[in-house]
């Protein structure tokens, strides 16, 4: 603490150091936002702000050890807490307290339990946990740490010695300067050359919902408060202005706020055709989406900054959603919603969770069949992460479903390699009182095979024929397929034994990261690398998946003319975004393939050529990848749409 006499009055100003360290996706990172709103928050009290020193924030993994040597002299250390952030940040903690005793440690953010059993004998080294919105509780704080350090009457905290009353929400956002509109986030963070950040935004705070599997709603006290919308225009200026590609929106549920949000929505698309920022915008959007978010959708879409929008079930067994408190719509609904969206060209994806309690090996292929049957672009499936403060942890709920969980080296999909430090660790759930670690592990397969083939296209085409020429199930389809992997010997077996690997090292509990140096340096899911290996050599695929059809007929009985067969193959490839440069993709076909799938009864034996414009046109490998399946997996560049593709006759178009 330095103190300054200043016309004999005694300033005391209080060096407060921060933390919000995150991983870089890319030559991106996100904004220390959290940090940033306390700060401006504090700086905005005129009894505080001439009081304090708030230093640069620690954002990057690989300068932990000089982030150490900066608090020497620090007073305070405030440190934002997150799953990707925990070890490393209590690492700083630790090493902090051993060259600066007297520096007190702070730690708020959502991995900060609300259950404090045992936290304070084995992390000693913090002083006060903040439960809850931190910027009236750090307020509150920071006066007591002025006058007395007597934090008994301050709200929403814990020490080795107190557990406090609950801090009220905050109901009047505006109370909260912008970070961005005072330039405050500038004062926290360096302008790189070789990095760009990604901005978090919020434009309200709470969400509705209770999911035992998220600690969201709990987190944010549930119900819904708005930041006024004038600022929300004007951060929308400032992230042009500054040149921000990427907006991570934080709100739960992201068009909720129909009216509002399709106003923000405008003005992205406007801003972004002006200026050319943001490039993009990644929403959560709200969890029961319906026709009216489409407006919102279409103009994020005219402003070419719509990434795709969720359909969320997370899973479609109606016991499983009734022990996770998740109100689904109805299957009915989610088939037409996926239908209404592709007919206004908007993308759609939903996600699945494996691991729910509640959920089986036949209820899980089963939504999946699901799924299938539906128009939805893009599927995501997740591992059951179990969350410190999320209902899915409570004692009680976990004897009661007989949860099992390992710990497990944290997964960041596209995350760089490189600058990863210490390593990050979350818990995920390993068996439950229906599904065993074996379980599991088919499910897994189930889910690889259903991504890599079915969702991302590379056998969509070829098993749809089979569904609706022979009635075969999606699932059977994929059974069949798994046979064939763990059967033969080609590219389809050799990316089986790469993702058995994979799932048994993962739930050994050694994680899921996936490198591959041919791909970039970035931690892959093992869906799109799987992709990308596949796809690499046209020839191949074409070979591969001739055998797998042998394989397919001769075990079902089949008797399918060979011709259909050779064209369907070829069909089917076709439609993928392969390696070709040409700007122009075109085949001749004997049969008219585009209407068949599009709903026609019968496949009609007729030449038809088609054509369509290459989505990727990239020579750089490693970007073509990115571009191909990292970027353009929720916007569908990885394949062209039948809908999309044009018929010629005579080299002409057909109108």
């Amino acid at each position: 603490m330095y103190r300054f006499r200043i016309d004999k009055l005694l300033l005391i100003l209080i060096k407060i150091s921060s933390s919000q360290y995150n991983y870089q996706y890319g030559n991106q990172i996100h904004f220390p936002y959290s940090v940033a709103m306390l700060y401006s928050y504090i700086t905005s009290k005129e009894d505080l702000k001439e009081k304090i020193q708030f230093e640069k924030t620690f954002v990057l993994r690989d300068k932990i050890e000089e982030d150490i040597k900066k608090c020497i002299s620090s007073d305070i250390l405030l440190c934002s807490c997150y799953v990707w952030n925990w070890e490393i940040t209590t690492y700083l903690a630790k090493k902090v307290k051993e060259i600066n005793p007297n520096c007190t440690i702070i730690f708020g953010g959502p991995q900060v339990p609300e259950d404090t059993n045992g936290f304070f004998e084995k992390y000693s080294f913090v002083d006060i946990l903040v439960h809850g919105e931190g910027e009236i509780i750090l307020e509150n704080i920071l006066k007591e740490y002025l006058n007395e350090k007597n934090y008994f009457n301050v709200k929403g905290i814990s020490t080795k010695e107190i557990r406090t009353h609950p801090q009220e929400r905050i109901n009047d956002l505006s109370l909260i300067p912008s970070p961005y509109l005072t330039n405050n986030i500038w004062k926290l963070v360096d302008k790189f050359k070789d990095l760009k950040w990604i901005a978090s935004w919020e434009t309200n705070r709470g969400c509705p919902y209770q999911c035992t599997f998220c600690d969201w709603g709990s987190a944010t006290f549930t119900k819904l408060r708005n930041f006024v919308d004038d600022r929300l225009f004007k951060e929308i200026e400032w992230f042009a202005k500054n040149k921000i590609i990427y907006i991570d929106c934080c709100d739960a549920n992201f068009g909720i706020m129909q009216k509002r949000d399709f106003l923000l929505a405008r003005k992205l698309k406007e801003m972004a055709l002006e200026t050319g920022y943001p490039e993009k915008i990644r929403p959560a959007w709200a969890k029961n989406s319906s026709e009216k978010i489409i407006p919102i959708a279409e103009e994020l879409k005219e402003g070419n900054i719509l990434g795709a929008v969720t359909v969320a079930v997370q899973s479609l067994d109606e016991k499983t959603l009734d022990i996770v408190k998740r109100a689904n719509i109805k299957f009915s609904k989610f088939s037409e919603l996926t239908e209404t969206f592709r007919k206004h060209e908007i993308p759609t994806y939903t996600e699945l969770i494996l691991g729910l309690p509640g959920e089986t090996v036949d209820t899980f292929k089963e939504g999946l069949e699901t799924i299938a049957q539906t128009k939805i672009d893009t599927v995501f499936i997740y591992n059951c992460g179990v969350l410190p403060n999320a209902p899915m942890n409570v004692k009680s709920y976990i004897e009661k479903y007989k949860i099992e969980k390992i710990r497990s080296p944290i997964m960041l999909v596209h995350s760089s390699i490189e600058n990863r430090g210490i390593q990050e660790y979350e818990d995920i759930v390993t068996g439950t009182y229906t599904s065993t670690l074996e379980d599991l592990k088919e499910m897994r397969f189930y889910s690889w095979s259903f991504l890599t083939f079915q969702n991302l296209g590379i056998l969509e085409l070829i098993s749809k024929f089979y569904n609706e020429k022979m009635n075969l199930p999606y699932m059977k389809f994929y059974e069949r397929f798994l046979e064939f992997c763990r059967n033969s010997k080609g590219i389809f077996s050799d990316e089986y034994l790469k993702v058995s690997k994979y799932i048994k090292n993962g739930y050994e509990g050694n994680g899921w990261d996936h490198f591959d140096e041919n791909l970039g340096n970035i931690i892959w899911p093992i869906e799109e690398a799987s992709w990308l290996r596949i796809t690499y050599n046209e020839k191949k695929l074409h070979d591969e998946i001739t055998e797998f059809l042998s394989y397919l007929e001769k075990n079902e009985g089949y008797k399918t003319n060979k011709m259909v067969i050779e064209e369907l193959i070829k069909f089917q490839i076709f439609t993928l975004t392969l390696r070709n440069q040409d700007k122009i993709k075109k085949c001749k076909f004997h049969y008219d393939w585009k209407n068949f799938f599009l709903g026609g009864k019968f496949l009609e034996e007729v030449d038809k050529i088609y054509t369509y414009q290459n989505k990727m046109i990239e020579d750089d490998p490693v970007q073509w990848g990115y571009k191909t399946i990292w970027y353009g997996r929720r916007s569908n560049q990885f394949r062209s749409s039948l809908e999309n593709l044009i018929e010629l006759e005579n080299g002409q178009i057909l109108t």
